[in-house]
């Protein structure tokens, strides 16, 4: 074979190689590319083989930030996407700058729009993000963007997802990747976070001892209840104790006078037998040395007593005796045994203008008293 052939077949296969490479295309899963005719939007290529026009169809670039790099790629990718942003200074409502670093999520969902409404899409969104993360921490206060990074999130995620819509892409997440305050703000914050446990210890100290002294009294309390009410009971118990036994005690007598009375009845004592007993009952009382002087003249109601006793039971000695003879009452034998009692016990010493006169041996005739 001559060069010369040789040659125009290498080029002849350098072309066919060429045309195959342009006009064959694999498209990934996941990824999709944008073909432009003449210059022109034609179409979009979806994953699988997909065939171009040699000289005529091209497939547009678009430029994605990977990392801290910007990398341009024929393949728009439709997975989410992640970028993070370094930290950018920010002030406050109330004037405090600090450093506020974020990452966004989000995905393209119209390749189309992507490429040709925004010239730059990643520089576009991280611009975006920056200009609007520096607006909603401005209308913040220090201990508001602290405490509220779920707020911070939500409404950075609204404003970018809106201003985003119209180049095809959609913001799904938002997050505040780190707050940094100056230097002196940390200082005073460590300061206060240390006043402020200092008061809630000191507080809740104080609580503990309100509420043992609370404790102690109502148990002091309640003991004082218990102990009155014990009391009380005792008291109760005792007074109970006394009031039977004195009812028991007042049972007894009474049984012992029925006993005595029924004795009595039942054995038909007589007008001696009473007399005889009238005297023991003188005689126990004249021992000791209380001594107890009943003048004369008190036999007239013992023998008033007799008199009742003999009415009271004059039916039932009728029926149960014979005919009475003549005795003498216990009035009289009461009287004959007092009056022999006071000839022969010394003379005593009565008050009151019916006590008796005591007896002197008479004078012999012919004298004067």
């Amino acid at each position: 074979m001559d060069p010369l052939t040789f040659v125009i077949l290498v080029a002849l296969l350098g072309l066919a190689g060429f045309v195959l490479y342009t006009c064959v295309r694999i498209v990934p899963q996941a990824k999709v590319m944008v073909v432009e005719r003449l210059g022109k939007f034609h179409g979009v290529a979806t994953s699988g083989l997909n065939l171009l026009i040699p000289f005529l169809d091209s497939p547009r670039p678009i430029e994605m930030r990977t990392g801290n790099r910007y990398m341009r790629s024929t393949m728009v990718d439709l997975r989410e996407q992640v970028m993070g942003f370094e930290t950018v200074q920010v002030i406050t409502h109330d004037n405090v700058n600090m450093e506020v670093g974020s990452v966004i999520y989000y995905q393209i969902v119209d390749a189309a729009k992507a490429l040709y409404q925004v010239e730059n899409l990643a520089l576009a969104i991280e611009q975006l993000t920056m200009t609007n993360l520096r607006n909603v921490m401005g209308s913040l206060t220090l201990d508001q963007t602290l405490t509220s990074r779920e707020t911070v999130n939500t409404r950075l995620r609204m404003v970018l997802d809106e201003a985003t819509e119209k180049w095809g892409v959609k913001v799904t997440r938002v997050e505040l990747r780190e707050i940094e305050p100056p230097q002196a703000i940390k200082s005073a914050m460590a300061k206060q976070m240390t006043a402020e446990r200092e008061r809630r210890a000191e507080v809740t100290k104080a609580e503990g001892d309100k509420a043992a002294a609370i404790l102690q009294a109502e148990g002091q309390k309640i003991s004082r209840i218990l102990q009155a009410e014990g009391e009380r009971d005792a008291e109760v118990a005792r007074a109970e104790g006394h009031k039977r036994a004195t009812m028991l005690e007042a049972e007894g007598k009474a049984e012992a006078t029925r006993l005595t009375f029924e004795a009595i009845h039942s054995g038909h004592a007589t007008p001696e037998v009473l007399a005889l007993r009238y005297m023991e009952t003188l005689q126990e009382i004249g021992k000791g040395d209380n001594k107890m002087f009943i003048p004369y003249e008190a036999t007239a109601t013992l023998g008033a007593i007799s008199v009742i006793k003999d009415v009271f039971f004059a039916k039932d000695d009728e029926a149960k005796r014979p005919a009475p003879q003549a005795r003498p009452t216990a009035a009289s034998l009461s009287a004959q045994s007092i009056a022999r009692s006071n000839v022969l016990a010394e003379p005593a010493t009565l008050t009151g203008a019916n006590a008796p006169q005591a007896r002197r041996p008479r004078p012999p005739s012919g004298q004067d008293e």
